[in-house]
C-alpha cells in the first residue's frame, strides 16, 4: 500500500523539478482547442530529436510501451531470443515475453552495473535476434563492442536508455543511434525530464518510424475523408499535447540537470570514497554519465538489509536496482533459476540506491552521507 505519511517526510531517492514555466506551457496547452492529438506532440518529437542528433522520434505514453512497439516493428516474435541484462526493470524484459520471444541473460561488469559486452558472443544462437543493453543508472554500455558483436551477427540493436537522457558515448549524444537501430527513453518523474509518464523511441529508420506511429496508435493508417484501416492489432500507446508541452519545457533544462546531478555525484564521491565498508561505481573514459541513480555497493552484504531499514528510518528514501529480473515468479515458471548471472546477483545483494535528483540540497546529501557513515563505519 502507498505509505504518503512516509513519503512526505523523507528525502526521496528521486523526484522531479517543476517550475512556473513548466505550468504555464501546460495551462496554455488547456485553453487550447486541442489538449490531445495536437500539435506539442510532433514539436517535441522533433526537439527530442534535435537535442540527441538523429532523424525521428516518436512519443509515448510509457517507456513500456515504447520498448513494446520498438521490438514490434523490428519483427521479434515467438521463436526468437533476445540477450539482455538482468539488472533493469522488468519492461525490458517483459515486453520482449509479451511478443514469445526468449529472454537471454548476460551478466554485469560489478564497477557499472551494466552488461559485460565480453560475453556477448557466448551468448548468441541461431535464434538471437537483438540486443538491448541497457545504461544503468545514466552510464552508457560499451556501444561500439555491442554494434561490432552485432554487425558480425547480423542482429538488431535497441539502446534501453530510460536511465540515460542526457549522456554520451565516446562524444556521442545518447540517443543519437550512432551504435544502434534505436533508442528508448522514459520521462517518468525520477528520470532527467518528465512528462508525468512517458516515453519515446529514437531512431534513423524512416520505415522504423512509419511502423512506430501505427503501433502507438492501435496500428492504424489514416485514409481519405473519414476512411481508416488497421494494419495489424495494437494498443492505444498515444502520449497527449498536456504531457508533451511539458516535455518541451523539460527538455530545455536538461542540460542544467544533468550538470547538477554529475555535481551531486562528485560530492558523494569526495565524501565516500575510499572507505572500506562500500564500493561505489565507476565512470569508465569512454562515458558522460548522466546520474539517474547514485548507487553504492556495500562490502558486507549481510548488513545491506539492516542499512536499508535503518536509512528509510531516519527519513532517507533510499532504493534498490534491481532484482534480478530472472528472479521474478513470472521468469520461474518460465524455467529460470537463480546461479544464472553471479555478478548481477552479487550486485543486487550488496546495492543501495542513494538519494539523487536535481534540487537535492547538499545540506541533504551530507545528513545522507552522515547518517549512513555511521551506521556503516560507527
Amino acid at each position: 500500500m502507498w505509505n504518503t505519511k512516509f513519503w512526505k517526510r523523507t528525502i526521496p531517492y528521486g523526484r522531479q523539478y517543476i517550475d512556473q514555466e513548466d505550468i504555464e506551457a501546460v495551462v496554455e496547452v488547456l485553453r487550447s482547442d486541442y489538449i490531445t492529438q495536437g500539435p506539442k506532440i510532433e514539436a517535441f518529437e522533433r526537439a527530442l530529436a534535435s537535442y540527441c542528433g538523429v532523424d525521428y522520434a516518436v512519443a509515448f505514453n510509457s517507456g513500456t510501451s515504447a520498448l513494446y512497439c520498438i521490438y514490434k516493428a523490428l519483427g521479434l516474435k515467438e521463436g526468437d531470443e533476445f540477450i539482455t541484462t538482468p539488472i533493469t526493470f522488468t519492461a525490458t524484459v517483459s515486453m520482449g515475453v509479451m511478443l514469445g520471444a526468449k529472454p537471454v541473460f548476460c551478466d554485469i561488469e560489478p564497477d557499472t552495473g551494466n552488461m559485460d559486452v565480453n560475453l556477448l558472443e557466448s551468448l548468441i544462437t541461431e535464434r538471437t535476434r537483438l540486443i538491448v543493453p541497457v545504461h544503468y543508472a545514466g552510464h552508457p554500455v560499451d556501444m561500439e563492442k555491442v554494434w561490432q558483436v552485432a554487425q558480425k551477427y547480423g542482429l538488431y540493436v535497441v539502446e534501453d536508455a530510460c536511465h540515460a537522457l542526457g549522456s554520451e558515448y565516446r562524444g556521442h549524444k545518447t540517443g543519437s543511434c550512432k551504435y544502434s537501430h534505436a533508442t528508448v527513453f522514459s520521462f517518468h518523474p525520477v528520470k532527467h525530464i518528465t512528462t508525468g509518464e512517458g516515453g519515446a523511441v529514437l531512431t534513423k529508420s524512416y520505415e522504423l518510424y512509419e511502423k512506430l506511429l501505427k503501433c502507438r496508435n492501435h496500428g492504424m493508417v489514416r485514409g481519405e475523408d473519414w476512411e481508416y484501416a488497421i494494419e495489424f492489432p495494437s494498443f492505444n500507446f498515444r502520449i497527449t499535447d498536456l504531457q508533451c508541452a511539458l516535455g518541451i519545457s523539460q527538455l530545455k533544462k536538461l542540460s542544467h540537470f544533468v550538470q547538477r546531478r554529475r555535481h551531486l555525484a562528485e560530492l558523494y564521491k569526495e565524501k565516500l570514497g575510499g572507505l572500506e565498508s562500500l564500493s561505489l561505481l565507476v565512470e569508465k573514459p569512454y562515458a558522460y554519465h548522466s546520474y539517474h541513480l547514485y548507487p553504492i555497493k556495500l562490502t558486507d552484504k549481510e548488513r545491506r538489509r539492516e542499512v536499508f531499514k535503518n536509512l528509510r528510518a531516519q527519513g532517507i528514501g533510499v532504493q534498490v536496482h534491481y532484482i534480478p529480473v530472472y528472479w521474478h515468479p513470472f521468469m520461474e515458471k518460465l524455467g529460470y533459476k537463480k546461479g544464472l548471472c553471479p555478478n548481477a546477483e552479487d550486485f543486487y545483494q550488496r546495492e543501495i540506491s542513494l538519494p539523487m535528483y536535481p534540487t537535492l540540497k547538499e545540506e541533504e546529501l551530507e545528513f545522507v552521507v552522515e547518517r549512513l557513515r555511521s551506521l556503516i563505519d560507527g
